[in-house]
């Protein structure tokens, strides 16, 4: 469910600000509005989409609302998950992470593109940060939310980048213990910044690069899901098959992350199901299913969010309009 369109931000490897504009918030009545259309035709998970999705409601009342806007939307009750995706890491803030860690029906998962560590490559491509901020505002966070998954993205080759540079990189990854982690090599975007800057990796140096990250965090994604060896994790159910069913949890994200190989089950897509996790693979779990429900992993269930006013931020739906 797309929130809003635009960006304001200037990343000099981007073309987007150029042909889709300045940020521009959907109201928050249309935004429920449609949440309801899609309750009603059966859906039960939204995934909250936007150039930039912190910055949903800066344009509306000059405050940040997507903590409101997960408060409403966890008020549908036909709704059982909600998901945050496009997070910029300057606007991740205590409020935000209270809302994701508190608001019911929320998933613990946050998606934030971070691009690079190190912080001679952030200045050149105009992202804001270094590794040791993002390091301490993943702690803050996980301290909020012991289980949360994480996933960012990155480029590497970007021009000018060393050796040494995405090492720093290497580097931060190792530390930061990403779920999940997208890489991507810089490819040039024409008109834009970036593709004048001198010091253009070679493709051969580039693809290197991408395999060795990505070997690095397959094996942190592997240990990161063996964490839930053991341990009972709601399913919502995709696919059926001969000996089980196909699924996903609040982990993984449609379409670009994992899924769960359950036994046992004759649930039908769409479907939400208890499974037990006994096995891991870099990507993908494995599990049975559960004899008996148990409370839900990774999102809170129940009612109205317990968050004050404070919180949630300063607008009303009808201030919002």
């Amino acid at each position: 469910l797309k929130i809003s369109e635009g960006c304001d931000h200037q990343c000099t490897f981007c073309a987007i600000p150029s042909f889709r504009g300045a940020h521009v918030s959907k109201p928050l009545e249309r935004v429920l509005e449609e949440a309801r259309m899609l309750a009603d035709q059966g859906v039960r998970e939204v995934c909250l989409i936007a150039q930039d999705s912190t910055q949903y409601g800066y344009d509306l009342c000059g405050e940040p609302l997507l903590p409101r806007l997960l408060a409403d939307l966890s008020a549908i009750s036909s709704l059982r998950w909600l998901r945050v995706f496009y997070c910029y890491p300057s606007r991740v803030n205590d409020r935000l992470i209270r809302a994701i860690a508190e608001t019911p029906k929320v998933c613990q998962y946050l998606d934030m593109p971070l691009q690079h560590a190190d912080p001679g490559i952030l200045r050149a491509m105009r992202r804001p940060g270094d590794g040791a901020s993002y390091l301490r505002l993943i702690e803050r966070i996980r301290e909020a939310s012991p289980d949360v998954a994480l996933r960012t993205t990155f480029i590497v080759g970007f021009p000018g980048e060393t050796e040494e540079q995405f090492a720093a990189l290497e580097r931060f990854v190792e530390a930061a213990r990403f779920d999940r982690v997208g890489v991507f090599e810089y490819s040039v975007e024409e008109g834009t910044p970036s593709a004048s800057l001198p010091g253009r990796v070679p493709a051969r140096i580039k693809r290197q690069r991408r395999d060795r990250l990505m070997r690095l965090q397959q094996a942190i994604s592997l240990e990161r899901g063996r964490r839930w060896i053991g341990r009972t994790m709601e399913v919502l159910v995709e696919q059926s098959r001969v000996h089980g069913v196909t699924g996903r949890t609040f982990r993984d994200g449609p379409d670009v992350d994992g899924q769960v190989h359950v036994a046992g089950s004759r649930a039908r897509p769409g479907d939400f199901i208890q499974a037990r996790i006994t096995g891991a693979q870099p990507y993908d779990l494995e599990g049975t299913a559960a004899a008996v429900a148990e409370s839900l992993n990774g999102c809170r269930a129940g009612g109205r969010p317990s968050l004050s006013e404070a919180d949630l931020g300063p607008c009303s739906p009808a201030d919002s309009r």
